[in-house]
Parts: C-alpha cells; structure tokens; sequence
C-alpha cells in the first residue's frame, strides 16, 4: 500500500510523458513488513521519480520481492530510458552528481535524489545498486532488512474528506504542487493554488471561498510563516496546515506560534493529510475566535 500511494502521485506525470508504470508485487511479499514507511515510501519516490525524468518512451516497472532467509525487502526499478554507460555508473551516487553535465542542462535536478535514496537504504539496513545499458535503460535496486510483522491498522486510513472541500494551495515548487494536487483531487476537494504566500494572504483576505490553507513554508516573495502571521494578525479564523521540507525539531513549534494550526513534514503521505485536514476543520468549530492582533 505505501508502495502504491507513492507511485499513484507520479502516475498523472507519466501519463503525461505517454509513459506506463507498473507495479509488480511478488508472491513471497508479506503482508506487512517491519520497515520506517517514511523512508521507504522517500526511497520509492526518488527512483520512479528519477526513471520517469530520463525515460522518453516505454514505461518503468516496479517489482516488489523478499527473501525471508534474510528478511530482505527488494525494490526493483526498471526503465526504457536513456541508460549509463561505465563512467556514469561509478559517480552517480555522489551528492550533486549526475551522468554529466548535459544531464543537468536536459533534465534539471540537483543530482542529490540517488545519493539519499542510498543513504536512506543503508539506514533501513540495506543497500542500493544499479545496472543499465546505455540506450536501453537502467534497473536500479533498492535493499532493505524488513521481516515480517503484523499489519498495524491506523485509525485515520479510512476516512475522508467532507464532500466539496476548497483547499488553497500555496506551494511554489512545480512538482510538489502536482503531486498535492493530485492527491487533494484524489481525497474529493476542490483545490485551487498559488505560488508564495503573498498570493495566498491576497486571495483569503479578498473573501475566496476557501476552507483551509495548505501552506509551504518555504516559499519566494512571502514565506509560509509570514502569510500565517499576517492572516492571524488581520483577524483571519481560516484553519492553516504547514508544510515543510525540513523536519527538524523546532520547525513544528515555529510553524504552530506562527498561526499555523497543524504541521506535516514533506513528502506528504494521504493518511495524514485527510488527518491533519479534519483535525483542524474539527478544532475551529469548536475553539472560540482569536481575538484580532494589533
């Protein structure tokens, strides 16, 4: 199921590009595995995510296996891409490395998915490799120590989202946005976005009908702390849920004396995005209005 809630955000993408991708489970796999879905789900991300961005056409395949003699939990990412000869092999896990520079100018990135998702393996106590063909694409495969365990059931899994819910997005990194998106689409809202915070502080001050505010933090002209001060010092009761990339311990306090009534670190998985979401709907109706600053 992580596997799967991962790979649907990047499916509209690859549809997009006239590209499939398939997810294989194999017979062996467990039901549930003892593994930190956060970074399993990251690891997922990063290498769809990479097949995807250098694949023109065909597809990518993804194929889930494990080895209970070593409670070994193996993902295996193929694509039809554009593949890596020798010399790229031996330096794209390096941080801010890619195949070459062409690579860069082609297709964007900062050369830093592949050396996390290794590091993010070896942390789950496994590793990641890669075999390709140049021309014909690239299998990267990605190990992890999971044995198996019982299923844990979350309480907030099989809710949803009340019908014709707005959400204003503000987010300005392209891809993110798409993938929120895809995802608040997904849940049944109705979604509308903005680049930075200023033109979300615009449009709720202006009387857009919104419900609640998904607002990154880190964003041009207005960040996400500054637009949540300026809303709660104009009065604005909206509930506010904040985004962030950095996942540190005090971002959460920040976020919260901001204004913001709710925090979830990126990338942001479904279950605890419709979970934030209620919690928040259900905190403003019943907490008295703040009192205006100033």
């Amino acid at each position: 199921a992580c596997a799967r809630d991962a790979i649907d955000l990047l499916v509209p993408e690859a549809t997009g590009r006239g590209l499939t991708v398939q997810l294989e489970i194999g017979r062996a796999v467990p039901n549930a595995v003892a593994l930190d879905p956060t970074r399993f789900r990251q690891v997922v991300l990063n290498l769809v995510g990479n097949a995807i961005k250098f694949t023109h056409e065909g597809g990518v395949v993804v194929r889930i296996d494990h080895h209970a003699a070593s409670n070994r939990l193996e993902l295996a990412v193929t694509d039809t891409g554009i593949g890596l000869d020798d010399a790229s092999l031996t330096r794209i896990f390096e941080p801010f490395r890619q195949a070459d520079g062409s690579t860069t100018r082609r297709f964007g990135g900062t050369g830093l998915g592949l050396s996390i998702s290794r590091r993010l393996c070896e942390l789950l106590g496994g590793d990641l490799s890669v075999e390709s063909i140049p021309g014909m694409g690239s299998t990267f495969t990605a190990a992890f120590l999971a044995p198996p365990a019982e299923p844990i059931e979350r309480p907030g899994e099989a809710r949803s989202l009340p019908p014709g819910l707005r959400v204003l997005l503000a987010e300005d990194g392209p891809d993110n946005r798409r993938l929120i998106e895809h995802v608040l689409a997904r849940l049944g809202a109705e979604v509308d976005s903005v680049e930075n915070g200023a033109e979300a502080v615009e449009r709720v001050l202006h009387g857009d009908p919104v419900d609640v505010l998904l607002l990154d933090m880190q964003m041009p002209v207005m960040d996400g702390w500054e637009a949540a001060r300026r809303l709660r010092n104009a009065g604005c009761e909206l509930p506010v849920v904040a985004l962030t990339a950095n996942a540190l311990p005090g971002d959460r306090a920040a976020c919260l004396e901001a204004g913001c009534d709710a925090y979830l670190a990126k990338p942001v998985r479904r279950e605890d995005l419709t979970t934030a979401i209620l919690a928040v709907l259900d905190r403003r109706e019943h907490r008295p209005a703040r009192r205006r600053a100033g």
